[in-house]
């Protein structure tokens, strides 16, 4: 559970469940949070924040302790927008009436009867998104203490795409060096100058981003019920990133075109690594199933809502056609997007950890994941 808005005092975060003993810092989750911040493209805001959490509950000595982990990001903006944001009564100022195309402002002041839509962006905002990541961190603490390492790179921005291939988690590290979060070096020129034209022309750039799981058991998820499908759960968390338009697994949409012959993986058994597949186009879940081949999924991104040459709108008071609200903006969120996607793919994946293995302690859930291992290797 996430709270607080853009220019708000900060973002509140809680997240229950976490099991005790796994090892967690303020210094690992503002690790994550740093890297949501860079990225060729940004804007002002980035310049504006350093984000740095305050845990305020569930962590003592560096282990977290079963209880609910509370979280805080304080918004440094703030300061800006004491009176505009103050919780308090009194009259609004830096009041919004004209909607941008695209973004949640006109349905968002329809839905909640709100004249000002500073009242909608305000929580629209990919500020939201800070703390996802701050929670998203306590997450991979978990995961990574039980062997399962989560990552995330661009693969496309705007019409620039890096080249098809699968890759491995030593290869993916060169992202985390990459001003664009790409794994190839070779298209980081052309994907800035790209970004650089769409500046100067007041526009926008979407694109897609990868994010890839290592080391997960067989098991996860369920063919059971529907929403036990590990892939839907996996879609519907990306798809509530702001700005996100599709979800892809494995290699997707390309295999609406091609003969089942070509989609799928062969299933092999070897003594060294029993049960695996001779190839990974079904991104590592079968029949709703983590199959223990990487799970790779994929997200479309639309290109932000934001234009500094604004399209046209409609004042909501007036009536009258204005061009549409400016509001610092980013040109592209791509490389941060990717970041984001890795949170909502790590909290997916704890839950289904923690729904398969059980477990109040890490100890425990190490013990149930071990035991399983031995048994997938023996079936």
């Amino acid at each position: 559970m996430t709270a607080g808005e853009s220019h708000g005092p900060g973002l509140v975060g809680i997240v229950e469940g976490v099991p005790a003993g796994v090892p967690l810092t303020r210094e690992t989750i503002d690790r994550d949070l740093a890297r949501r911040q860079k990225g060729y493209g940004r804007g002002g805001r980035m310049s504006i924040e350093r984000d740095a959490v305050q845990i305020w509950g569930g962590v003592r000595h560096g282990r977290t302790l079963g209880s609910p982990v509370a979280l805080v990001v304080p918004n440094r903006d703030f300061e800006n927008w004491r009176e505009s944001m103050s919780p308090d009564p009194g009259q609004p100022d830096r009041v919004v009436t004209r909607p941008r195309p695209g973004h949640a402002d006109l349905v968002g002041g329809i839905k909640y009867r709100h004249r000002d839509l500073r009242n909608v962006l305000e929580r629209a905002s990919a500020r939201e998104t800070t703390m996802r990541v701050a929670l998203g961190a306590v997450a991979r603490a978990f995961l990574e203490a039980v062997g399962i390492r989560v990552t995330g790179h661009v693969l496309r921005i705007g019409d620039v795409a890096v080249a098809e291939r699968e890759w491995s988690w030593e290869a993916l590290q060169r992202a985390e060096d990459s001003p664009v979060r790409v794994a190839d070096p070779s298209v980081e020129a052309e994907m800035m100058a790209r970004i650089d034209q769409a500046k100067a022309d007041g526009d926008t750039l979407g694109g897609v981003f990868e994010v890839v799981a290592f080391g997960l058991p067989v098991g996860l998820g369920s063919y059971v019920h529907w929403d036990r499908r590990l892939e839907g759960q996996l879609a519907q968390a990306l798809i509530s990133i702001p700005a996100m338009k599709a979800v892809e697994v494995g290699t997707g949409f390309a295999q609406a075109e091609k003969p089942g012959s070509a989609v799928h993986d062969p299933i092999r058994w070897t003594q060294a690594h029993g049960w695996e597949r001779a190839s990974n186009r079904a991104g590592g879940i079968e029949g709703g199933i983590t199959t223990g081949m990487p799970l790779r999924v994929r997200v479309a991104m639309k290109p932000l809502s934001t234009l500094m040459s604004p399209l046209g709108s409609v004042d909501i008071e007036s009536k009258e056609p204005f061009l549409a609200q400016v509001e610092r903006s980013d040109v592209t969120a791509v490389p941060a997007a990717s970041v984001v996607g890795e949170a909502m793919v790590l909290h997916v994946l704890a839950d289904a950890v923690l729904e398969k293995f059980g477990g109040d302690s890490l100890e425990e859930v190490a013990q149930r994941m071990h035991q399983w291992e031995q048994y997938v290797r023996t079936y």
